[in-house]
């Protein structure tokens, strides 16, 4: 029975610290295809030794990542996703977001990107389906699928690592009392962006992601959550909230009282606007 849930078209559940966000999502870009190079003669750059996938990519970014890092056209590695006979769960469809492992991954001279999709899969399944997941997915009525559906979700979604358990909760919450998740995360993974400011009319895409409209879980995972996300999906934090909002950089606010909710959005768009005037003014030189 969904109860003091917001109107679309006035609160949404997840506004993140955006302006913190920016900026950390810059760093991350920055470390994206992370590998030592050896400057060699006449400018030329040898072979990448080795791969990082971040925690939070999308498959998307993967295949990007691999392709960059093999010198291989773009849109190989995608192309490669039919021959690659990942060993994914039978509920993915052959849909590898959440089982691309975010680790460092060593790229040898014979890597191919069927070689490289293939250990992150493998690598994924030996987090997921030992004893400590499986047995955390059970303890919440999930299966191991939904459980790293939930983890990608929280890694998206969660400012910090200290927030991961709130926002697990969060999700546990309103999916025990029939309450649409209203995540921003799953709007932009719909519309295949990131970062990017849900408005109210974001909110009424027709996509199967798109929590505002559709009840449950998303059908996959929205992205490839790490082990941080992954322990906090299978172990929530204690407590009885519902909502929850970024208000400026190192403070979200988790609340189970729709109004006090409602304060809160007000104070981080207040704090918004007010970075983005800071922003715009011209510097002093």
């Amino acid at each position: 029975m969904q109860t003091n849930t917001p109107s679309r078209n006035s609160i949404r559940l997840t506004r993140r610290g955006r302006f913190a966000l920016a900026t950390l999502g810059a760093v991350v870009a920055g470390t994206a295809v992370a590998v030592p190079l050896l400057i060699m003669g006449d400018d030329e750059e040898p072979r990448p030794e080795t791969l990082v996938v971040p925690a939070g990519w999308r498959a998307a970014q993967v295949y990007a990542a691999i392709d960059e890092s093999l010198d291989l056209p773009a849109g190989t590695t995608r192309k490669s996703l039919a021959k690659a006979a990942l060993k994914l769960p039978n509920e993915a469809g052959g849909n590898p977001e959440g089982y691309l492992f975010p680790a460092t991954y060593p790229l040898p001279e014979n890597a191919t990107p069927q070689k490289m999709l293939a250990r992150m899969v493998d690598t994924a399944n030996e987090k997921f389906n030992g004893a400590p997941v499986a047995a955390g997915a059970q303890r919440n009525a999930m299966n191991v699928y939904q459980a790293v559906t939930v983890a990608s979700i929280v890694q998206a979604e969660a400012a910090t690592k200290a927030d991961m358990g709130k926002v697990a909760r969060v999700i546990f919450n309103r999916l025990e009392r029939g309450m649409p998740l209203q995540m921003d995360s799953t709007v932009d993974y719909a519309l295949n962006r990131t970062k990017a400011r849900t408005t109210p009319a974001d909110t009424e895409a027709d996509s199967p992601y798109n929590s505002y409209r559709r009840m449950g879980l998303p059908p996959t995972p929205i992205d490839n959550p790490g082990e941080d996300a992954v322990r906090a999906a299978i172990n929530p934090a204690p407590g009885d909230w519902l909502y929850f909002v970024t208000v400026r950089p190192g403070e979200t606010r988790f609340t189970a009282d729709l109004a006090e909710h409602q304060r809160n959005v007000a104070e981080a768009e207040a704090e918004r606007k007010k970075a983005t005037e800071k922003s715009a003014q011209p510097s002093a030189t």
